[in-house]
């Protein structure tokens, strides 16, 4: 199992009060402390412009330059973008953007996308939200050969370029892509078009480790395709280490090869007194110099 973190501040829907008023700093501080553990990746989520409401305090950093400015202070941990909403972009615009974060940061992109589940959003942005799900695999397909090249050419049904160049671009040969959703649609189209499938949260729709069983049971799953979970509660390595340890072997038997965790976030000291509390408990290795 690799363990990476759900980087806090930059991505929730319902941040704690320190989170509201801690600056890039604080972000800063906590991924450069994470880098050091060993954690394996952080993560960042993108919405551009989403309904009030359920939002109402919602704050959605944009990954792009989260992951920029976060590669100065980083040398080993990976970004991954979870998720990316791909409806809302071309691909070479994707490609120009994420591929100058893979070339600052030394190739340590992972792109974890998503189709998008706010009409709103894609109608004010003027995106087509009813053939998403299409659209999706044809950007999918379309990033595949685009990303790590400077001249690309693609011929899809959504998507049609050639005689272009996109300079700089990513780094990495093959930037590993992660495909989000909660259906075993979502789960096909990740084993057809990419390296991972990246379901959301237990208890926000994504999977529990019995449903991720019969799911990955019902599907042929290649040798090296990893399945990347979040446990739906925050961890407290710290007052419960036991049920740290008893739900990572929970979900490690339900087929899980990457685990995102969440931490409680009452405070940023809290926050990284449990960073290295699990570092610990699951055994990060500290990266090589």
């Amino acid at each position: 199992m690799r363990f990476g973190i759900g980087t806090p501040i930059v991505a929730t829907p319902d941040p704690s009060e320190w989170e509201r008023t801690a600056g890039p700093e604080v972000v800063a501080e906590i991924a450069a402390r994470a880098d050091r553990l060993g954690y394996a990746h952080l993560t960042c989520s993108e919405h551009v412009a989403v309904p009030d409401g359920p939002y109402a305090r919602s704050s959605f950093w944009d990954p792009c330059a989260t992951f920029s400015y976060l590669s100065a202070v980083t040398s080993h941990i990976r970004f991954v973008t979870y998720v990316l909403i791909i409806g809302l972009h071309h691909p070479l615009d994707i490609a120009k953007r994420y591929g100058t974060v893979d070339l600052i940061s030394g190739g340590r992109l992972t792109l974890g996308v998503g189709v998008g589940n706010e009409p709103l959003e894609f109608e004010v942005l003027g995106a087509a939200f009813e053939d998403r799900g299409a659209r999706a695999e044809d950007m999918l397909k379309a990033l595949r050969v685009t990303l790590s090249r400077r001249q690309p050419a693609y011929d899809g049904p959504y998507f049609r370029y050639h005689g272009l160049m996109v300079d700089p671009h990513a780094v990495q040969d093959r930037v590993p892509l992660w495909v989000g959703g909660h259906t075993r649609r979502s789960l096909v189209r990740a084993l057809e078009l990419a390296e991972a499938w990246i379901p959301p949260p237990a208890g926000h729709r994504g999977p529990s480790p019995d449903e991720l069983t019969a799911l990955l049971a019902s599907v042929d799953r290649p040798a090296g395709f990893d399945v990347g979970i979040s446990p739906g509660a925050p961890f407290d390595p710290i007052g419960e280490p036991a049920r740290c340890t008893d739900e990572i072997g929970r979900w490690e038997e339900a087929g899980a090869t990457i685990m995102t965790v969440g931490f409680s976030r009452r405070s940023a000291g809290e926050f990284t007194d449990q960073l290295e509390a699990f570092a610990a408990l699951a055994g990060l290795a500290a990266p090589d110099a």
